[in-house]
């Protein structure tokens, strides 16, 4: 079932969420998120009309995905960035699939015109991902992120809604 985020939800979205920051270059944040900057997380795309949604099956949550405004500005108000991250155990399920629907749909009501997916160069796996659910690689800006002592390329990927 997919579903908005609820702050009930802060506590399992930090535990899923935080893996890939603490072990993985497929986002360069380095800093693990409390349930606090989750329930910030879940209230600030709440106030500005985006979407902050989770899957969740048996009581288990296994993925989350969000999206915002690519860029600050009046001129970018139709130019939307997601971000998806899925259990392991839910690999090869649909979900992540489903995710993406749900959160293009509701950014195609709220008058967004494109998606972006920024995706680490060191995550084939994301980008097979995003090629199978429509985007196509527009850019690469090469060693955009710094993690774990190195730098690392960044893919931008587009699907016009």
């Amino acid at each position: 079932m997919i579903r908005p985020a609820e702050p009930a939800d802060a506590k399992a979205i930090a535990a899923l969420l935080n893996p890939w920051i603490e072990t993985t270059a497929v986002t360069f944040n380095p800093v693990p998120k409390s349930e606090d900057d989750i329930l910030g997380m879940i209230a600030s795309k709440a106030a500005a009309g985006h979407a902050f949604l989770v899957a969740v099956q048996d009581g288990d949550l296994l993925g989350q995905a969000s999206y915002g405004q690519f860029r600050g500005g009046e001129g970018y108000r139709t130019c939307m960035e997601h971000s998806i991250t899925l259990a392991p155990q839910a690999k090869g399920r649909g979900i992540g699939r489903a995710l993406m629907a749900a959160i293009e749909d509701h950014a195609r009501v709220q008058g967004a015109h494109q998606m972006i997916a920024a995706v680490s160069g060191e995550n084939p796996d994301g980008r097979a991902f995003h090629e199978r659910v429509g985007y196509r690689h527009i850019a690469t800006i090469p060693e955009a992120g710094f993690k774990f002592g190195r730098h690392i390329d960044l893919v931008l990927m587009q699907k016009i809604l």
